[in-house]
């Protein structure tokens, strides 16, 4: 299995609007592989300006807020590169599109790094901001897993939560938690009307 860092990966399309969106980028080679699902604006954006900015943060409400429709997070201009970062990055890496292998579901993008920079001290892990990052994923995911599986997940990092979590940890976890009940009472709602059909 290949090595991935979560992130938040800026773009922008030509007239400068920017998009962020949480990706896990893949290390391969000597750079970094960004592969967006289709239809996404990242990979519209990538073709229409082929640079982005993973931005590496400990702030787990921007990965919680990107899955829950809150997408409006403070950028930065980053010299030399069409793309901002977020303000609220401990670091960045500006990465340019250099080769693309098309694929029906997820095209790759294999970027160089072109420039990085640090911006504030990681201050050491907390098992709730972990936690909270493991339910993003899972929520990107809703679609695709067993509710038994996703059930189980959240009984168990909950744990980290009650145990470990600050009020920003508690309240991205809270918007989560409303993405994974909303779709379950989609899904109840869904079953109920395929009963009485």
């Amino acid at each position: 299995m290949p090595y991935i860092r979560e992130t938040i990966v800026t773009t922008a399309d030509r007239a400068g609007k920017v998009h962020i969106a949480p990706i896990g980028i893949i290390a391969e080679r000597d750079g970094w592989v960004i592969a967006p699902f289709r239809p996404s604006v990242t990979l519209d954006n990538l073709a229409e300006v082929p640079f982005a900015v993973a931005n590496y943060t400990d702030d787990v409400q921007t990965f919680a807020g990107c899955l829950t429709g809150r997408r409006e997070w403070p950028t930065l201009a980053v010299a030399g590169c069409p793309v901002p970062r977020l303000s609220n990055a401990l670091a960045h890496s500006v990465l340019e599109v250099v080769e693309v292998s098309e694929d029906g579901i997820r095209p790759r993008h294999f970027c160089r790094v072109v420039s990085e920079a640090t911006h504030a001290p990681f201050t050491g892990f907390n098992r709730a901001k972990a936690a909270v990052l493991e339910l993003a994923i899972l929520v990107s995911r809703l679609g695709m897993l067993p509710r038994e599986k996703i059930e189980a997940e959240i009984g168990y990092l909950s744990i980290a939560i009650e145990k470990t979590a600050g009020p920003n940890e508690k309240e991205a976890w809270g918007w989560l938690m409303q993405k994974v009940t909303d779709h379950f009472a989609g899904e109840d709602a869904g079953g109920e009307e395929a009963r009485r059909g």
